[in-house]
């Protein structure tokens, strides 16, 4: 096993250390920048496996199943985290994951007619805008008032759904022909 997909690997490992400190003592501040570093860390090893298996010619097939799956474990158990703990509403979760599911599903089916489906601009500033949400929410996450952060924390909330319904729609009108391309 090549060390990309070793990084994958280790990314699902720390899931469950993830949930556990998000959800122990969800106002714990100690737990929270446990479960932050965590979340860092992890995210931090999504775009490292990816540099290095391109960079050294090392994508595999397991790669290229794998690391897309790890990342939306780890963002869909922060996201499910986020709504336990009262910090998300379910729309929002459901908005961003079924994105999610809706472009796996895409994908399978270009995937199956020899197409492969290069990632965009949007869905780029999608997974970034998640990730400083996520990471964003996770901090302040003892901060329930109408403070400054509480409320950088809603927009930047806002801003993540937008930019994942208009990487949905990017995503779905730049690839409409697979559908028609179906074998």
């Amino acid at each position: 096993m090549n060390l990309p997909n070793k990084l994958t690997l280790l990314r699902i490992i720390m899931i469950p250390f993830f949930v556990v400190c998000m959800l122990l003592n969800p106002d714990s501040f100690s737990m929270r920048i446990a479960a932050d570093i965590i979340f860092i860390a992890a995210s931090f090893t999504d775009m490292l496996d990816g540099k290095i298996a391109r960079k050294y010619n090392l994508i595999t097939d397991f790669g290229k199943f794998m690391d897309p799956l790890a990342d939306k474990l780890l963002v869909c158990s922060a996201l499910i985290c986020l709504l336990s703990v009262g910090q998300l509403s379910a729309w929002v979760v459901i908005v961003i994951i079924s994105r999610e599911f809706i472009i796996s599903g895409f994908r399978l089916i270009a995937s199956d007619n020899g197409i492969v489906i290069a990632a965009s601009y949007w869905g780029k500033a999608k997974t970034v805008s998640q990730m400083l949400m996520i990471i964003y929410l996770i901090f302040t996450g003892t901060i329930k008032d109408n403070s400054g952060a509480y409320i950088f924390g809603q927009v930047m909330i806002y801003v993540s759904v937008v930019l994942t319904v208009v990487s949905l729609i990017d995503y779905l009108w730049k690839n409409r022909g697979v559908l028609k391309e179906q074998k």
